[in-house]
This record gives structure tokens, sequence and C-alpha cells, in this order.
């Protein structure tokens, strides 16, 4: 009997252990708020990072908010001088354009929960240069800047086409798309300027392509455009950070 007591004091002992342990571990499983949350790359991401980041998107969202509305507004007085010159392709383009900067500002409205966002404490794991300035961006981040080359492409494709069918002369500069450059920009994860700078360097080759009838920097097909590989990889000049 007394061996019997042993082993079962022995096994409880061991059972409360386990629990312990287990308890522990689930505790260390959490979404990556906590003082000891870590990166994919092992480092910590401190309370600290990640409020400096909650705060940033607040801000970046609210000065876009801003922006768009001033650009809405913008491309409506284009809208007028582009039905006075009659230029029917282009006019259909630029009201297509106008209805997704509205889109986008419907989108806008939408509260988003920065708390819960994984781009708070995904780890920055690019470097781009710009500008002659070194930027860093996680995996988000990063996604944002290939979509902009990619969104600018399909846009220059097709303003491209237009000023060719209306019988212009070859000149991307002169479309509100490119001069805008914020179609598809959701003031999330990159500085509104930079998602600018790499939309307009995907407009002018997508204009080029348009006009030309040709596909030597990307594709276009059912509004969507795609920038080739290694000409992408060229335009955003993403280095891993180590």
């Amino acid at each position: 009997m007394k061996h019997v007591r042993l082993f079962t004091a022995a096994a409880l002992s061991l059972l409360t252990m386990t629990a312990a342990t287990a308890g522990a571990q689930d505790r260390g499983r959490g979404r990556g708020h906590d003082k000891d949350d870590r990166d994919n790359h092992g480092q910590q991401v401190s309370q600290a990072e990640q409020q400096r980041r909650i705060a940033e998107e607040q801000q970046r969202q609210q000065d876009y908010q801003n922006r768009l509305n001033a650009q809405i507004r913008a491309a409506q007085a284009q809208q007028a001088q582009l039905q006075a010159q009659r230029h029917a392709a282009e006019l259909a383009q630029h009201q297509r354009y106008l209805d997704a900067l509205q889109r986008q500002q419907q989108q806008l409205r939408a509260q988003r929960d920065y708390a819960r966002d994984p781009y708070v404490t995904a780890p920055m794991v690019y470097r781009y240069r710009l500008n002659g300035a070194s930027h860093q961006t996680n995996q988000y981040g990063a996604d944002v800047l290939r979509q902009a080359v990619n969104n600018g492409y399909a846009e220059g494709y097709q303003h491209g086409q237009a000023d060719r069918a209306d019988g212009m002369s070859s000149n991307y500069r002169r479309s509100f798309a490119y001069q805008d450059a914020n179609y598809g920009y959701n003031g999330a994860y990159v500085p509104q300027s930079d998602y600018n700078y790499y939309f307009r360097q995907g407009f002018q080759r997508g204009y080029s392509d348009g006009y030309a009838h040709q596909s030597r920097y990307g594709s276009f097909a059912n509004g969507s455009g795609s920038v080739l590989s290694n000409i992408l990889s060229s335009i955003l000049g993403l280095t891993t950070i180590h």
C-alpha cells in the first residue's frame, strides 16, 4: 500500500507539472501583442514599436483621406476639360479612373482594427532606396509596392490605348492618372509618396505598351496588368535585411 501511495503521489505531481508547462506554451502562442512577442527573424517587436506603427498608420490614413478628397475635386475639373476637347476615348478612361477614386474614398470610411492588423507585428525584412533615402518595410509593405507598379502598368496601358484611339501624340505625363498616381492606394503600410513613385514607374511602361499595342514591359488583360518579373524586381530594388 505504501508503494501504491508513493506511485500515486508521483503521478499527480507529474500531471501538475505537465499542465503547468502546457499552460505556459499556450500563453506563448498569443497574437503577437505581448511584451515577449518576436518577429520572424527572432527579434523582439516591442510594445513601443507596435504603438508607433499604429499611430503612423492612423496618421497616414487621415492624411491620405484629405489628399484623396482634393484629388477627386481635381479629377472632376479635368473631366469637364476633356468633355470640351471631345477626346472620347480618354474621357471614358478618365471617368473610369474618377469612379475608382470615389470607391476608394468610400472604403476609407470603414473602420480599421489597427491593433489586429498583421502589419503591426510583422518583421521589417526588406530595404529599398528612394530619392537617395533608405527605407525599410515588411512583407505587407512590399506587397503594396509591387501592386503599385502593376496598378500603374494597367492604368498606363489603358490610357496609352485611349490616346492612340483619339489620335493624340504619345505623352504619358498628360494623363491625370499619371499625375495623381493614387489608384489602388488605401493609405496603408507605405507612404503615399512611395506608392505614387512606383505607380508612375509602372504607368510609364504600361502607357508605352498600350500606345504601341505591344507587350514589351508586361501584359494586360481584363483590366489588370502584370509587369514582367525581372523588370518589376529592377524597379522595386528590394533587398533582404539580414
